[in-house]
């Protein structure tokens, strides 16, 4: 059977007794300090550790919030970091470029200085024919800027090559290294006639060939190698490279010298034009 307070106990049964135990307490605490600091200390224990724990709760949460705004900040001035090291990345390159492009000048400038006799214009190579060595390229210069086949080409320390085609806007340089180019030069104190032959072999191995060196001319290493004067396509005076080694041929009659080129012929940029010519070509 199944207790049920309404029906089982009677209204004024229950509060009689809840009078009766409100009264015992009244009596309690009027009589007994001791007994309200014990209830005191009990509801402490109990009471505080929640309080703590919520407390704890609620400064971890605190702290998350904080952790996740700091990270949010945090990425937001990455970003920004990331953003201005690519600005700082772009202006040095640009820098760089501008710093390639004057000293490319400069030298165009101090190469124009060696050769005042001979009228000249700055070009750009744009485009390269060969593979490895720059033996023949492409120039931005051509007939509308003075530019004619056989105009000698510098580049650094002297003698390039020359120009074998030209068009309007561009023309075709073909280097004196390239296997199909012979120089004739002079050598030495005393202007002795020679040969460069181009080879992009030689040149690979870091020197080209001055030949058909009579052997009573006096000739020592360091001399400079010029174009000639009887050179029937090269301006005369144009320095080719200097002397690295001396050997004397089987014939007995002739020497053969090592050159170290006045030029670097890879990765050439700008180079300086002669636009006056050896002989006048009518077009």
């Amino acid at each position: 059977m199944k207790f049920n307070y309404k029906k089982d106990i009677s209204p004024k049964y229950l509060l009689l007794g809840l009078s009766i135990m409100c009264i015992i307490l009244l009596g309690i605490s009027l009589f007994s300090d001791s007994f309200l600091e014990k209830t005191r200390i009990l509801f402490s224990k109990v009471i505080t550790p929640l309080q703590e724990g919520a407390s704890s709760v609620g400064e971890w949460t605190m702290d998350r919030f904080q952790v996740f705004g700091d990270v949010k900040a945090l990425r937001e001035e990455n970003e920004a970091l990331r953003e201005r090291n690519r600005e700082l990345e772009d202006n040095i390159a640009r820098s760089q470029a501008e710093l390639t492009e004057l000293s490319g000048l400069r030298q165009l400038y101090d190469l124009d200085q060696m050769y005042p006799e001979y009228e000249t214009t700055a070009a750009r190579v744009f485009s390269v024919d060969s593979s490895g060595w720059f033996n023949e390229f492409y120039i931005n210069k051509g007939l509308n800027d003075g530019v004619y086949e056989d105009c000698n080409v510098l580049y650094e320390g002297g003698l390039l090559g020359i120009v074998i085609e030209t068009y309007a806007d561009h023309s075709k340089v073909r280097a004196i290294v390239d296997d199909r180019v012979k120089v004739t030069a002079e050598i030495g104190p005393n202007s002795a006639l020679c040969t460069v032959e181009g080879s992009l072999t030689t040149y690979n191995d870091g020197y080209l060939l001055a030949t058909d060196i009579d052997k009573d001319v006096t000739i020592s290493i360091g001399d400079a190698v010029l174009t000639s004067n009887v050179s029937d396509r090269f301006l005369y005076g144009l320095t080719i490279g200097y002397v690295t080694e001396i050997t004397e041929d089987p014939n007995n009659l002739t020497v053969t010298a090592k050159l170290k080129p006045a030029v670097n012929f890879s990765n050439i940029r700008d180079v300086l034009v002669i636009t006056d010519r050896k002989q006048e070509v009518t077009y």
